[in-house]
C-alpha cells in the first residue's frame, strides 16, 4: 500500500503528466442506456396508474363509507359479535329520575303514609283567603295571565317576565307538565267558555267547514236510515230495536255536536276583522313553533303540537323557578332523588280544561294561581311519611318566612305560590280579595 501511494505522490509532483484519451464504446454499447430509460419509464407510468387507480377507489370508498356508514357501522357490530362485544347502552338521565321518583320505598306511601301536616299547608278556616292572598300579590305585581296558548306564545315570545324551566333541573324533575294538552291549536272564548279552531287563513277554514258540512250530511243520511229501519223492524225483535234506538242516539248526539261547532265558527268567524284577529293568534304560534329554543314543531300534525303546548306550559315566573330550585336542592340532597314537579304556569283555556276532565284541584278562581306563573306543584304521591313530612317542613319555614302561600291539596299535591317581590301582600288587599271572592261564591 506505501508502494502505490509513494508512486502516486510522485507522479503528481513531476507535473501531473497528460489525462488518457477517453474511451469511445462500440456501437451496440451506445443504444444500451437509451433502450433502458424507455423500458423504466413505461414501468414508471405503469406504477403510477397503478397508484392513481388505487387511490381513486380509496377515495371513493372513503366517501361512500362517509355518506353511507351503514354497511361500516353492520362490519363493526358483526366483528363485536363474534368476539362476543356487547356494547353498553347510554343511560337516559330522564328516565333514571322518573325511576327514582317512582321506586318502590317499601312502606305505605303518599296518602296512604300517616304523617303530620303542619298548620302552615292547612287551608284556613275562611277558605276564600287562601286565593286571595296569591290573588291581592298578583295584583300587586302587575303580572298579565295567558287566556290561551296564542298569549302564552306571545308571551313568550316577547320575553314577558317567563323562563324556561328545565325537564330535568337543579335536584327536580317535570313530571307530566302539560300532560292535558291536547293537540289542537285553539282561541279560547273566555265569555262563551268555549274553544275555536284556529286557522292559517281563509283555505284551511274553508277546508274545515266543507269538512263540517260533508260530516252533517252522513250523519242526517245515517239517522234518516236508522229512522227507517226502527220503522220497519218487528215490534216483537225487541233486541234488535234497542240496537236500532241506542244507534240513533249516539247519531243524534255526534249530529249536535257537529252542529255546535258550525254554529261556532260562524260566530267566531264572522267578519272580516274577526278573522284576521285569528289569522293572527296562528302566526303567533307559528313564528314561535318554527324556532323555539332552537327548535321546530310541525303544526300540522297534533303529536307535535302537544310537545310543543307541553313546552309553552313549562315556563314559570323567575321567583317560581328560585324556590322550586330552593326546595328541590334540599330535597335531593337528604333522599338522592329529584323533587316531582307536575304543574307550572298555565292558561285560562287549560285551567277549563283539566276542571272539566275531573282534576278537583284546579278549582274556577276569578284569579287563577297557576295562570300567574308564580305557582307549582310537587307531586308526594310515591313519598315515604318522612319525605313528605321533610318536604313540608320545608315549605312551612318559607311560609312562616312570608315568602309563599302553600297548601296541601288533594290528590297527592303541594301547592307552592311564589310571591313576586319575597313578601306576602298588603293585608289591605287581602280583605278586598276575600270580599269579592265571597260575594262571587
Amino acid at each position: 500500500m506505501e508502494g502505490e501511494h509513494k508512486g502516486k505522490a510522485e507522479a503528481e509532483e513531476a507535473g501531473g503528466g497528460e489525462s488518457p484519451p477517453p474511451q469511445v464504446p462500440p456501437e451496440s454499447e451506445k443504444s444500451a442506456p437509451a433502450t433502458e430509460q424507455r423500458g423504466l419509464s413505461r414501468l414508471l407510468t405503469r406504477r403510477t396508474a397503478l397508484i392513481a387507480v388505487v387511490l381513486a377507489a380509496l377515495v371513493s370508498a372513503f366517501l361512500y363509507l362517509r355518506h353511507n356508514p351503514a354497511p361500516l357501522k353492520s362490519g363493526v357490530q358483526k366483528a363485536k359479535a363474534v368476539l362476543g362485544i356487547n356494547p353498553t347502552p347510554t343511560p337516559d338521565p330522564y328516565a333514571e329520575a322518573v325511576s327514582k321518583v317512582e321506586e318502590d320505598r317499601g312502606e305505605p306511601a303518599g296518602r296512604q303514609a300517616k304523617v303530620e301536616v303542619p298548620a302552615e299547608l292547612k287551608q284556613y278556616p275562611d277558605r276564600h283567603r287562601f286565593l286571595a292572598i296569591q290573588a291581592a300579590s298578583a295584583n300587586e305585581a302587575g303580572v298579565r295571565t295567558p287566556h290561551d296558548f296564542a298569549e302564552l306564545a306571545e308571551m313568550i315570545a316577547r320575553g314577558d317576565g317567563l323562563v324556561e324551566v328545565p325537564r330535568l333541573g337543579r335536584g327536580y324533575i317535570l313530571f307530566g307538565v302539560g300532560g292535558a294538552a291536547t293537540g289542537e291549536l285553539t282561541h279560547y272564548d273566555a265569555k262563551q267558555g268555549k274553544s275555536v279552531p284556529l286557522f292559517a287563513g281563509d283555505d284551511e277554514l274553508k277546508a274545515y267547514r266543507d269538512g263540517l258540512a260533508a260530516g252533517r250530511a252522513a250523519l242526517e243520511a245515517e239517522q234518516k236510515d236508522l229512522g227507517a229501519r226502527l220503522k220497519a223492524a218487528d215490534k216483537k225483535d225487541k233486541e234488535g230495536r234497542a240496537r236500532l234506538t241506542a244507534d240513533a242516539a249516539v247519531g243524534r248526539k255526534a249530529l249536535g255536536d257537529l252542529k255546535d261547532k258550525e254554529k261556532l265558527v260562524a260566530s267566531e268567524y264572522g267578519t272580516p276583522k274577526e278573522r284576521q284577529t285569528l289569522y293572527a293568534e296562528y302566526d303567533t304560534l307559528a313564528q314561535l313553533a318554527r324556532s323555539f329554543g332552537g327548535r321546530a314543531y310541525d303544526l300540522h300534525d297534533p303529536a307535535s303540537v302537544k310537545e310543543f303546548q307541553q313546552r309553552m306550559l313549562s315556563f314559570a315566573r323567575p321567583a317560581a323557578l328560585a324556590v322550586l330550585e330552593e326546595l328541590a336542592q334540599v330535597y335531593e340532597s337528604e333522599f338522592q332523588r329529584p323533587l316531582p314537579v307536575t304543574s307550572l304556569v298555565r292558561t285560562d283555556e287549560y285551567q277549563r280544561l283539566l276542571r272539566e276532565s275531573g282534576n278537583a284541584n284546579a278549582g274556577d278562581f276569578s284569579v287563577e294561581p297557576h295562570t300567574t306563573g308564580f305557582a307549582f306543584d310537587i307531586y308526594y304521591r310515591f313519598m315515604s311519611a318522612r319525605e313528605q313530612e321533610f318536604v313540608m317542613g320545608e315549605i312551612a319555614r318559607l311560609k312562616k318566612a312570608g315568602r309563599v302561600e302553600a297548601l296541601r291539596e288533594l290528590r297527592d299535591h303541594y301547592h307552592v305560590f311564589a310571591f313576586p317581590e319575597g313578601h306576602a301582600p298588603d293585608e289591605k288587599a287581602v280583605e278586598k280579595e276575600t270580599k269579592k271572592s265571597a260575594k262571587g261564591k
